[in-house]
């Protein structure tokens, strides 16, 4: 997933978020409804989140030192957490904590009627606008995979996220003109209630949807199943018989980290194995351009080795941490 097409989408919903605050914090000030205040927030966490995805996905660029010889891939992963965090902490529980304080006072919106759906109906409108360029950068890399399958596969954070909050505030605004319009309609508050409880629990189960995912990334994935079998099948050939065990592992969005044992031709000179090896890097990075770091220990197979090698693997995959 390239960094450009997630920079761009973030850009977009940062420049709406900023203005759709304002509007937002200007209609609460003039009508009290809670479902704008807890919408203002909404806005303001987002403004936020989009910030620190720009943050991470710079950071992210700075070259590998000698303390982190692998680079600094995973602070996009690190970000995102954060965004999570943040989304559920500022957003969720803050909107239903105001839910709950406008429950108990139920009073309704008496001046500046028509501000509140005004402000929503222009913030739907702008939210669109920004949730169309989140889905059309994504269409660019997410290829048949269905929109479940991308979020939870993706392995650059910034489209995902960028993609749920823009759902979410788009679900929000909907649920907010509901309870704005309910509230001018009866003119019982507690319908403005509703409508803020409705975001605030919106935003929990997305903020919670992306600390699962943003989490699994953190602690370290593997290579797709198709990157696997790829990177297996060139390794093979010129000198080298097989693959006796292989592990990869995400060295960030757009590097992959291969570690093998290699089965070479037995009697093979120390040249021809170097060869050997050198000649399969270049297979393997022409194969996976993301396999960036590729470390292959030559061996000679034989089938009780390549059974104890499997065992150990399976016995560390298994341990409990």
């Amino acid at each position: 997933m390239s960094a450009g097409g997630g920079t761009k989408a973030i850009v977009a919903a940062l420049a709406a978020n900023l203005g759709i605050a304002v509007t937002k914090f200007l209609a609460f000030v003039l009508t009290g409804s809670s479902s704008m205040l807890a919408e203002a927030i909404h806005s303001v966490a987002d403004s936020g989140n989009q910030g620190l995805l720009l943050l991470g996905g710079r950071r992210s660029t700075r070259k590998a030192t000698p303390q982190h010889p692998f680079g600094y891939g995973r602070e996009r992963y690190i970000y995102a957490f954060i965004v999570s965090i943040i989304l559920f902490s500022v957003g969720g529980l803050f909107a239903l904590y105001e839910a709950w304080h406008k429950w108990q006072e139920r009073h309704g919106i008496d001046e500046w009627q028509w501000v509140p759906v005004t402000v929503l109906v222009i913030a739907i409108v702008l939210e669109s606008f920004s949730l169309r360029t989140a889905v059309r950068e994504s269409n660019m890399v997410r290829g048949k995979a269905s929109w479940v399958r991308f979020v939870r596969r993706a392995k650059a954070p910034e489209l995902p996220v960028v993609l749920l909050e823009d759902t979410g505030a788009l679900l929000g605004l909907v649920f907010a003109l509901f309870g704005v319009s309910m509230t001018l309609a009866t003119g019982e508050g507690r319908w403005d209630a509703v409508g803020t409880a409705m975001i605030g629990l919106l935003l929990v189960t997305i903020a919670v949807i992306l600390a699962i995912e943003t989490k699994s990334l953190l602690l370290g994935e593997g290579a797709s199943p198709e990157n696997v079998r790829t990177i297996e099948k060139s390794l093979v050939g010129d000198g080298i018989d097989r693959v006796i065990h292989m592990k990869t592992l995400r060295l960030g969005p757009e590097e992959l980290l291969v570690a093998a044992k290699i089965a070479v031709t037995p009697n093979a000179t120390a040249e021809e194995v170097a060869r050997a090896i050198d000649g399969a890097e270049a297979r393997v990075r022409e194969a996976v351009p993301i396999a960036r770091v590729i470390y292959l220990e030559p061996d000679i197979y034989s089938a009780s080795a390549a059974a104890t090698d499997t065992s150990a693997t399976t016995e560390t995959a298994e341990a409990p941490h």
